[in-house]
């Protein structure tokens, strides 16, 4: 090995696993190790986070194996921030992992190297990252039970009790902003879906709920199908682009979108679960829906994500 890769690699293995300004002597084992790997991003921010969070977990355990819980999980809460913050960069930190591990070529032989060490359990370096966010959720349950079985006359009730409310509060931040980042992966996947004109930007801002094809019944002729796209607002109804269209074959173009906040919803039947599907009726203002689908299931789940569409608009 050239001394100019030699050197590259060494850098990648103290930045990887220690983030700026870390010390590999401080921690027995030095150097890049597989459990530091796995906790952090690719991204400075990311893998000096995951880093903290990974020296939380190790200062917490002395304090559980010695009883003391509630003097544990107190101090552990004082660092709850990072797993927040951890959480808002972990997506981002996954899509720069697999562009360096596409373009550099030491880069991708040192991540190879540290994915075989046996504490990877031969799984890769990106099926890792998400450790720390599911470990939160673990000290949530050990914090709850802990607060919930220990007597209020013991010292440490207040404790556990300030601890649980606190990991709780966080856990819920760290799936509130989960969910966020799930739903403009959705957004983005359907704008890429849509084309033409009117598509620009169409989505943007919105909550996904749900997509698939359905049957629009006209008051003459043959059932049509149709791809609707439904969101926390608004139902969005398009038609597929011809498969032979030079550029935007596989694409729909947007035909309608209905506003929840108007639309009355009535099962026409299809209540029982019978073989034969069903049909609802959606009304508005100056238009009427008949959408037919010969999956009983399938429009059941129609049914409840629009129901819960309605509501949300007139809450």
């Amino acid at each position: 090995m050239g001394r100019h890769q030699k050197e590259q690699e060494e850098q990648h293995s103290r930045s990887w696993a220690w983030g700026r300004g870390g010390d590999p002597q401080s921690e027995p084992g030095a150097g890049a190790r597989g459990s530091h790997a796995a906790d952090c991003g690719v991204s400075w921010d990311t893998v000096c986070t995951g880093c903290t969070c990974i020296g939380n977990r190790r200062e917490l355990l002395p304090y559980l194996e010695g009883g003391r819980w509630g003097q544990g999980l107190e101090g552990f809460c004082n660092h709850l921030e990072l797993y927040t913050q951890f959480a808002a960069n972990v997506e981002r930190s996954r899509t720069i992992l697999q562009e360096q591990l596409k373009k550099n070529k030491h880069f991708r032989r040192f991540v190879r190297l540290q994915e075989g060490r046996p504490e990877f359990g031969g799984l890769q370096l990106q099926d890792l990252l998400p450790l720390p966010l599911q470990r939160l959720q673990q000290y949530e349950n050990l914090a709850v039970a802990l607060a919930e079985n220990t007597s209020p006359n013991s010292p440490e009730h207040k404790q556990l009790t300030r601890a649980a409310q606190l990991i709780s509060e966080t856990a819920q931040r760290v799936h509130t902003i989960a969910q966020k980042q799930k739903n403009e992966q959705h957004l983005q996947r359907v704008q890429a879906l849509l084309s033409g004109r009117q598509a620009k930007g169409l989505v943007s801002g919105r909550w996904f709920l749900r997509q698939g094809w359905l049957l629009v019944v006209p008051p003459r002729g043959e059932p049509r199908p149709r791809m609707f796209f439904l969101f926390s607002d608004a139902l969005l109804m398009a038609k597929p682009r011809p498969p032979l269209h030079l550029l935007q074959s596989g694409t729909f173009a947007c035909r309608a979108l209905y506003p929840m906040a108007e639309c009355q919803l009535h099962r026409v039947f299809g209540h029982s679960g019978g073989p034969c599907g069903g049909l609802l009726s959606l009304s508005f203002p100056h238009e009427k829906l008949l959408l037919m689908s010969t999956d009983q299931e399938e429009l059941s789940h129609w049914h409840h994500s629009l129901t819960l569409a309605i509501s949300s608009q007139k809450n």
